[in-house]
Protein backbone atom coordinates (compact mmCIF):
# COMPACT_ATOMS: atom_id res chain seq x y z
CA UNK A 1 0.00 0.00 0.00
CA UNK A 2 2.88 2.37 0.68
CA UNK A 3 4.28 1.69 -2.78
CA UNK A 4 0.91 2.62 -4.30
CA UNK A 5 0.74 5.84 -2.27
CA UNK A 6 4.28 6.79 -3.26
CA UNK A 7 3.50 6.08 -6.92
CA UNK A 8 0.35 8.20 -6.81
CA UNK A 9 2.25 11.04 -5.13
CA UNK A 10 4.60 11.16 -8.13
CA UNK A 11 1.68 11.74 -10.51
CA UNK A 12 -0.35 14.90 -11.14
CA UNK A 13 -3.71 14.96 -9.35
CA UNK A 14 -5.53 14.72 -12.68
CA UNK A 15 -3.97 11.28 -13.34
CA UNK A 16 -4.33 9.75 -9.88
CA UNK A 17 -7.81 8.26 -10.36
CA UNK A 18 -6.75 6.54 -13.57
CA UNK A 19 -3.55 5.32 -11.90
CA UNK A 20 -5.51 3.98 -8.92
CA UNK A 21 -7.62 1.88 -11.29
CA UNK A 22 -4.48 0.64 -13.06
CA UNK A 23 -2.87 -0.27 -9.73
CA UNK A 24 -6.03 -2.14 -8.70
CA UNK A 25 -5.78 -4.19 -11.91
CA UNK A 26 -2.28 -5.27 -10.89
CA UNK A 27 -3.22 -6.40 -7.40
CA UNK A 28 -6.57 -7.90 -8.35
CA UNK A 29 -5.19 -10.01 -11.20
CA UNK A 30 -6.02 -13.72 -11.16
CA UNK A 31 -2.37 -14.80 -11.36
CA UNK A 32 1.19 -13.50 -11.54
CA UNK A 33 1.29 -13.50 -15.36
CA UNK A 34 -1.86 -11.34 -15.59
CA UNK A 35 -0.48 -9.05 -12.90
CA UNK A 36 2.73 -8.70 -14.90
CA UNK A 37 0.71 -7.74 -17.98
CA UNK A 38 -1.23 -5.17 -15.95
CA UNK A 39 2.05 -3.78 -14.63
CA UNK A 40 3.39 -3.54 -18.19
CA UNK A 41 0.22 -1.65 -19.20
CA UNK A 42 0.80 0.73 -16.28
CA UNK A 43 4.37 1.32 -17.48
CA UNK A 44 3.12 2.08 -21.02
CA UNK A 45 0.19 4.25 -19.92
CA UNK A 46 2.21 6.35 -17.47
CA UNK A 47 5.55 6.51 -19.33
CA UNK A 48 5.19 10.30 -19.36
CA UNK A 49 5.85 10.23 -15.59
CA UNK A 50 9.06 8.16 -15.19
CA UNK A 51 9.38 8.87 -11.45
CA UNK A 52 5.99 7.30 -10.80
CA UNK A 53 6.81 4.30 -12.99
CA UNK A 54 10.20 3.86 -11.29
CA UNK A 55 8.63 3.89 -7.82
CA UNK A 56 6.36 1.04 -8.84
CA UNK A 57 8.73 -1.03 -10.95
CA UNK A 58 12.08 -0.86 -9.15
CA UNK A 59 11.13 -3.94 -7.08
CA UNK A 60 8.92 -5.76 -9.58
CA UNK A 61 9.49 -9.24 -8.11
CA UNK A 62 8.80 -8.04 -4.58
CA UNK A 63 5.68 -6.22 -5.77
CA UNK A 64 4.25 -9.46 -7.19
CA UNK A 65 5.68 -11.80 -4.53
CA UNK A 66 2.32 -12.42 -2.85
CA UNK A 67 1.32 -14.58 -5.85
CA UNK A 68 3.87 -17.12 -4.52
CA UNK A 69 1.76 -17.68 -1.40
CA UNK A 70 -1.62 -19.38 -0.92
CA UNK A 71 -4.44 -17.49 -2.63
CA UNK A 72 -6.35 -17.53 0.66
CA UNK A 73 -3.58 -15.38 2.19
CA UNK A 74 -3.45 -12.76 -0.59
CA UNK A 75 -5.98 -10.56 1.21
CA UNK A 76 -3.62 -10.30 4.18
CA UNK A 77 -0.46 -9.86 2.12
CA UNK A 78 -1.82 -7.05 -0.08
CA UNK A 79 -2.28 -4.69 2.86
CA UNK A 80 -0.19 -3.13 5.59
CA UNK A 81 -3.16 -3.01 8.01
CA UNK A 82 -1.67 -5.69 10.26
CA UNK A 83 1.44 -3.61 10.83
CA UNK A 84 -0.35 -0.28 11.04
CA UNK A 85 -3.05 -1.50 13.43
CA UNK A 86 -0.45 -3.15 15.66
CA UNK A 87 1.55 0.00 16.25
CA UNK A 88 -1.24 2.62 16.23
CA UNK A 89 -2.04 2.22 19.96
CA UNK A 90 1.67 2.25 20.79
CA UNK A 91 2.15 5.53 18.87
CA UNK A 92 -0.94 7.05 20.46
CA UNK A 93 0.16 6.13 23.98
CA UNK A 94 3.77 7.29 23.58
CA UNK A 95 2.59 10.62 22.12
CA UNK A 96 0.25 11.23 25.07
CA UNK A 97 2.77 10.23 27.76
CA UNK A 98 5.70 12.10 26.13
CA UNK A 99 7.70 8.85 26.01
CA UNK A 100 7.89 5.82 28.25
CA UNK A 101 10.58 6.98 30.67
CA UNK A 102 13.05 4.11 30.91
CA UNK A 103 13.79 1.46 28.31
CA UNK A 104 12.32 -1.30 30.51
CA UNK A 105 9.13 0.70 31.11
CA UNK A 106 8.86 1.34 27.38
CA UNK A 107 9.27 -2.34 26.50
CA UNK A 108 6.66 -3.33 29.09
CA UNK A 109 4.23 -0.70 27.83
CA UNK A 110 4.68 -1.74 24.19
CA UNK A 111 4.22 -5.42 25.07
CA UNK A 112 1.00 -4.77 27.00
CA UNK A 113 -0.44 -2.47 24.32
CA UNK A 114 0.25 -4.97 21.54
CA UNK A 115 -1.06 -7.83 23.67
CA UNK A 116 -4.31 -5.90 24.19
CA UNK A 117 -4.57 -4.99 20.49
CA UNK A 118 -4.14 -8.66 19.51
CA UNK A 119 -7.72 -9.37 20.59
CA UNK A 120 -9.04 -7.10 17.82
CA UNK A 121 -6.98 -8.58 15.00
CA UNK A 122 -8.63 -10.32 12.08
CA UNK A 123 -7.93 -14.03 11.93
CA UNK A 124 -5.83 -15.36 9.05
CA UNK A 125 -7.75 -17.04 6.24
CA UNK A 126 -6.84 -20.73 5.87
CA UNK A 127 -4.64 -20.94 8.98
CA UNK A 128 -3.84 -24.58 8.15
CA UNK A 129 -1.76 -23.32 5.19
CA UNK A 130 0.52 -21.24 7.42
CA UNK A 131 2.36 -24.39 8.52
CA UNK A 132 2.96 -25.33 4.87
CA UNK A 133 4.32 -21.86 4.09
CA UNK A 134 6.61 -22.00 7.14
CA UNK A 135 7.82 -25.45 6.07
CA UNK A 136 8.85 -24.04 2.70
CA UNK A 137 6.06 -25.43 0.53
CA UNK A 138 6.00 -23.83 -2.89
CA UNK A 139 2.91 -22.09 -4.25
CA UNK A 140 2.39 -20.82 -7.77
CA UNK A 141 -0.43 -18.38 -8.47
CA UNK A 142 -1.86 -19.24 -5.07
CA UNK A 143 -1.97 -23.00 -5.58
CA UNK A 144 0.22 -25.56 -3.85
CA UNK A 145 2.73 -27.13 -6.20
CA UNK A 146 2.88 -30.88 -5.71
CA UNK A 147 6.30 -32.33 -5.03
CA UNK A 148 7.81 -34.67 -7.55
CA UNK A 149 8.04 -38.27 -6.39
CA UNK A 150 11.84 -38.16 -6.59
CA UNK A 151 12.18 -35.18 -4.21
CA UNK A 152 13.18 -35.80 -0.65
CA UNK A 153 10.91 -34.54 2.07
CA UNK A 154 12.93 -31.84 3.76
Amino acid sequence: MHKAANTLDALPKSMQAQATRALREIWDAENKAEAGKALDRFIDDFAKWPKAVAKLTKDREVLLAFYDFPAEHWLHLRTSNAIESTFAPVRARTNVTKGPGSRDAGMAMVFKLIEAAEGRWRKVNAPHLVALVRAGAKFEDGKLIERNKGENAA
